[in-house]
């Protein structure tokens, strides 16, 4: 036994002192390996988005998405455009986040999850706040909405209201849909069960 000992004792020593200085080795090696495959793959993208600019048919295509956009700016030049693209903006985000919030907490409190109900109203919430802030940047530069506190107020009054009847709406819609969940799992021999005992 102490034979074995006095040999395992300085392996297990010589271990200890090796395996962090081949573990800092190994971690420089992955890190370079890894900051050299993220500089490949940049370089990769770099040069299939210059051959794609270059690209004939993908300008085409380009200008093909482009143009019904375009003739839809002209379609909205007027001059309450920004007022309402800014008070529906409000209203998505307005709709979304008390989903997120309050809305979620109901379900919660209801026993029920639903991961594509969170992440669809997150998506909606972030699409609103990039087009909010988009819209605020466009009228900046095109109208005189910004410069205005009555209409800015007015839009944002109205977003607020419009944001929070749609939540209400959207609550209980996903509340109903909680409760179809439920009755669709109940077999209905425990549901006739549940009645009568109600009775």
């Amino acid at each position: 036994m102490a034979h074995i000992t006095r040999v395992a004792l300085p392996l297990a020593v010589a271990l200890a002192i090796a395996t962090p200085a081949w573990s800092q080795q190994s971690d420089a090696g992955l890190e370079e390996k890894a900051r050299q495959t993220l500089e490949s793959a940049r370089e990769t993208a770099d040069a299939a988005a210059d051959a794609v600019d270059k690209s004939e048919q993908a300008r085409d295509v380009s200008a093909g998405i482009l143009r019904p956009i375009y003739r839809l700016a002209e379609a909205f030049a007027f001059p309450a455009f920004h007022w309402v693209a800014f008070a529906m903006m409000v209203t998505g985000v307005v709709s979304f986040a008390l989903q997120l919030t309050l809305g979620k907490l109901a379900v919660l409190a209801k026993f029920a999850f639903s991961p594509a109900e969170i992440l669809s109203d997150a998506l909606g919430l972030l699409i609103s706040l990039v087009g909010l802030v988009l819209t605020t940047q466009a009228a900046a530069e095109n109208s005189s909405f910004p410069s205005s506190a009555a209409a800015v107020l007015s839009a944002t009054v109205v977003g607020v209201i419009a944001g929070f009847i749609f939540y209400l709406w959207g609550q209980r819609q996903e509340l109903q849909a909680v409760e179809g969940r439920r009755k669709t799992a109940t077999p209905p021999a425990v549901a006739a069960k549940t009645g009568e005992k109600s009775k």
